[in-house]
C-alpha cells in the first residue's frame, strides 16, 4: 500500500480492520468534534420516521447507525453493514451499552453486493464509505435496489473544495497534521490514502449525475464546511406501469 492506491476490496478491508481500535478517536480529532453534527444532519436528510426500517452502509463503529436508530425509535429497526469485522464488533459493543432498548443489527457484507432483497428499507445512510468503494455507480445502484419507493438515502463524505486556497489548506492539513499523528500510532500508510482518494472522488455535481443514472430522483448535493465535506441526498423514483 506504499503507493497510496487501492489494489482491491481485500486491501481496503484489511486497512479498516487495522485502524478499528483508533477509528473513533481519529474521527473526533480530525473533525475537532464536529463530525457528530454532520452525521446528525445526514440522518435528518433521510427524513426517517418512527417504525421505519433503516440501513447504514459502511457503518464503521456505528455512529450513524445509532443516530438513525434513535430516529426510527423502539418500533423501528436499523441494520449496520460493514465489511470490517473488527469495526462491527466495536459497533455492537458500543450500541449495546448506549442504546440497549433500540433495535440495531450488525451485518458483515459488501456495499457492492448488498445481502438484502429489493425494496427492503425505508431510509439509508452512508458515512465516509462511497469514496472508498471500488465501483461507485455499482454501489449507488445497489442502494437504489434495496430502498423502497419514495425512500431517501443521505451520503456523507470528504470532498475536494472548489476554491484553490481551500484545496491548499486541506492538503496541508492532511499532510502535516493527520498523517504525522497516524504515524505515531503506526498507521501512516492507512491514513495517507485519504488525499489520493479525494483526488479521484467525483465532485458533488458528478455524484448527482451518477445517482440519477441509476434511477434516483430529486438528487441534491449539499456542500458543507466550505465544500470540504458534502452530503448527497437522493430519493428513489416511484415508477408507474403503463399498459
Amino acid at each position: 500500500m506504499s503507493d497510496n492506491t487501492w489494489h482491491s476490496a481485500t486491501d481496503i478491508q484489511k486497512i479498516f480492520d487495522r485502524i478499528a481500535p483508533v477509528y473513533d478517536e481519529f474521527n473526533n480529532w480530525l473533525s475537532f468534534g464536529q463530525h457528530r453534527i454532520w452525521k446528525q444532519m445526514t440522518v435528518n436528510w433521510t427524513e426517517a420516521k418512527h417504525s421505519d426500517v433503516g440501513l447504514d452502509i459502511c457503518c464503521g463503529s456505528g455512529d450513524l447507525s445509532q443516530l438513525l436508530a434513535r430516529k426510527v425509535g423502539k418500533t423501528g429497526k436499523v441494520i449496520g453493514l460493514d465489511f470490517s469485522q473488527e469495526l462491527l464488533a466495536i459497533a455492537a459493543q458500543r450500541a449495546s451499552k448506549k442504546y440497549p432498548m433500540l433495535r440495531l443489527e450488525w451485518v458483515q457484507g459488501d456495499a457492492l453486493n448488498l445481502p438484502f432483497e429489493d425494496n427492503t428499507f425505508d431510509c439509508a445512510t452512508m458515512g465516509y464509505g462511497l469514496r472508498n468503494v471500488t465501483d461507485i455507480p455499482r454501489c449507488l445502484q445497489e442502494i437504489h435496489r434495496v430502498l423502497k419507493p419514495k425512500a431517501k438515502v443521505a451520503i456523507l463524505d470528504f470532498h475536494r473544495p472548489y476554491q484553490p486556497w481551500q484545496q491548499i489548506f486541506q492538503k496541508w492539513y492532511l499532510d502535516h497534521l493527520v498523517v504525522p499523528l497516524a504515524q505515531q500510532y503506526g498507521l501512516k500508510d492507512e491514513y495517507a490514502y485519504i488525499m489520493p482518494s479525494l483526488e479521484r472522488f467525483p465532485s458533488g455535481t458528478d455524484q448527482v449525475k451518477l445517482a440519477q443514472k441509476v434511477g434516483f430522483d430529486s438528487v441534491i448535493h449539499y456542500p458543507i464546511v466550505g465544500g470540504m465535506m458534502g452530503v448527497l441526498v437522493a430519493t428513489k423514483t416511484v415508477r408507474t406501469e403503463h399498459n
